[in-house]
């Protein structure tokens, strides 16, 4: 059985991408609705996206094998 080829989670291909030099960026969860309660400075850090965490690359490099 050789040749065996890995799927791709297409939740995480879909919401991740990676950067030029092979880090995973993310956007930020509570960005979507409810802003009114939410400080402006707050809003505007939600705009960016972020970089996933270190502890969390393994489990997400497994989601997207070919990424």
């Amino acid at each position: 059985m050789a040749g065996l080829k890995l799927k791709t989670h297409k939740g995480a291909a879909k919401r991740l991408k990676v950067t030029g030099t092979g880090k995973i960026k993310r956007y930020r969860a509570n960005a979507t609705h409810k802003f009114v309660t939410k400080p402006a400075k707050r809003r505007r850090r939600l705009r960016k996206p972020a970089l996933v965490n270190k502890t969390e690359l393994k489990r997400v490099r497994r989601l997207m094998p070919y990424m």
